[in-house]
């Protein structure tokens, strides 16, 4: 087992802040040299790290701790009315797991980001970008398709930890927008890690000056790492 003590990381430059104006931000990785599986990828979102591709990084900004890891204790954890009309909602959703990227789930992507996110820092889509963002890491990377008469409709990144999985990314057909979808996919990954009886549930930072990040207290138990310890808020 590698001795987290002994893990070098580095830190950017500081740069201008993606979700609050006006604030520089920070963010220390893992040296991309270090050899990484799953028992360490765990143990690193244990202290509330999360990877985009085959990045592990953490905010460290030097005036700002606004970031909060957060995760869903999935045993725990009891849906919400509107939570309960959104499963219900989709229940005529296929879901399936793969380990494979395809162009089907590129091509879902790319409208995605052009017609929800187009000012965001993943604009404009390129299969370049979507490969490297979402690629496979360490064996632990699934891929949840949702389906409605075997059309793509959603697909839900996730990484499957020791004690639970990742919530790493969810894209969705812009169209079906009033579904839910991306609730549904939290529900279900929620819902699977109680049937493999897995503790969590990471969802990655929340933000409480951002409003896209407000989503993520509406999951009740929800669990906030503040100083280097998992607060539980019901």
């Amino acid at each position: 087992m590698t001795d987290l003590a002994n893990i070098r990381l580095f830190a950017t430059h500081p740069h201008d802040c993606s979700y609050l104006d006006n604030e520089e931000a920070t963010t220390i990785f893992v040296d991309p040299n270090q050899k990484v599986d799953a028992t360490l990828y765990s143990n690193l979102s244990e202290r509330g790290f999360r990877r985009s591709g085959s990045h592990l990084y953490r905010p460290h900004c030097k005036n700002c701790n606004a970031c909060v890891a957060a995760r869903v204790p999935a045993q725990l954890f009891k849906a919400s009315r509107k939570q309960r009309k959104c499963w219900n909602r989709n229940q005529d959703l296929d879901v399936s797991s793969t380990k494979i990227q395809t162009d089907e789930h590129y091509e879902l992507y790319a409208r995605y980001i052009e017609e929800r996110h187009s000012d965001g820092d993943m604009y404009p889509p390129t299969r370049e970008q979507f490969d490297s963002f979402l690629t496979p890491e360490w064996g632990v990377t699934e891929y949840l398709e949702f389906r409605r008469s075997d059309k793509l409709v959603a697909v839900a990144v996730c990484d499957r930890m020791s004690e639970g999985y990742s919530a790493v990314y969810t894209y969705f057909d812009p169209s079906e927008s009033r579904k839910g979808l991306g609730v549904f996919a939290i529900l279900w990954q929620i819902e699977l890690c109680k049937k493999l009886g897995l503790s969590n549930l990471y969802l990655g930072y929340w933000i409480k000056q951002c409003q896209k990040m407000s989503y993520k207290t509406e999951y009740r138990p929800l669990e906030l790492l503040t100083e280097n310890r998992w607060i539980r808020i019901s």
